[in-house]
């Protein structure tokens, strides 16, 4: 094809539809097709050219308003925003007067006390202190002390030692955790025999329904503790068939009643105790 040939010229255009229905439409839409073309780019070109028109009169107004604002007016906005981000200090006597609010320790009670008097050979002279004779201490109420102190209590129960406290906690004996014996004397049984075990599983089984539409069926061996009480204690899968079948074990073991506990030297003792639980589809 020539580099030249205008595609949408007339020339051309008879040329693909020679031999053709031109009435069908076709003919009539490439003939329009150059002017919708040249419309479509004058649309585009007017509304760039309006945005642009747009946005540079936005930007002078924004400029002419910035222009009229007072100076002032802009450092004092910009002055309450700095002080608005600016953290305030705290005053020094806000602080001081929350150091003075500040709770003092009480001071331990001091017991009142009387100086003793001392014998020992001093000239009239050298004397100082008022020496007290033995019917005035008989009758003072306050303690026998090495100094004259009456600002505290007459109270010896009050009267707090002035040493640390050791405040020593007791601890509690932890519980002894009961033995579990796997095989004893005389192993725990069911009221009633392993029959009425049985009748009581295949009674209170619930069979998963997912399991019986992917037809699951067989046997799960379930440990437990048959406590000195006689209660199912912890309860445990040693041998597994399916997630569905393994659950509704456990949930049947658990809601077991109470067995007779099993004995060792005639005490009642804590035992593990195997049960199989059988799993089976009914046959039609």
């Amino acid at each position: 094809m020539a580099k030249d040939v205008d595609l949408s010229s007339k020339e051309w255009r008879d040329l693909v539809f020679e031999g053709k229905n031109k009435e069908y439409g076709a003919y009539t839409l490439r003939a329009a097709s150059q002017k919708r073309h040249n419309r479509a780019m004058i649309a585009v070109i007017i509304i760039l050219a309006v945005v642009a028109a747009l946005a540079f009169l936005v930007n002078t107004v924004m400029e002419k308003i910035a222009e009229q604002r007072p100076t002032d007016e802009i450092e004092q906005e910009m002055a309450m925003l700095g002080d608005a981000e600016a953290p305030e200090d705290e005053p020094e006597e806000e602080q001081q007067r929350v150091e003075e609010q500040k709770p003092e320790a009480l001071p331990e009670e001091i017991l009142n006390t009387v100086k003793s008097s001392e014998i020992k050979i001093t000239a009239d002279e050298e004397v100082t202190e008022e020496i007290k004779s033995q019917d005035d201490l008989k009758n003072d109420d306050r303690a026998i002390g090495q100094t004259n102190f009456d600002q505290g209590t007459d109270d010896l129960n009050v009267v707090r030692e002035h040493k640390e406290e050791v405040i020593v906690e007791e601890k509690k004996p932890e519980p002894v955790k009961e033995e579990v014996f796997t095989a004893v004397e005389q192993m725990p049984t069911f009221p009633g025999g392993d029959a009425a075990l049985m009748q009581y599983l295949s009674s209170h089984i619930k069979y998963p329904a997912a399991a019986a539409e992917n037809g699951i069926q067989g046997r799960v061996t379930v440990q437990f503790v048959v406590t000195k009480t006689g209660a199912i204690g912890e309860v445990k899968v040693v041998r597994s068939k399916d997630p569905d079948l393994d659950k509704e074990a456990v949930r049947v073991v658990k809601s077991l009643p109470k067995f007779n506990p099993g004995r060792m030297n005639g005490q009642a003792v804590a035992v593990w105790y195997t049960l199989p639980v059988n799993f089976k589809l009914a046959t039609n």
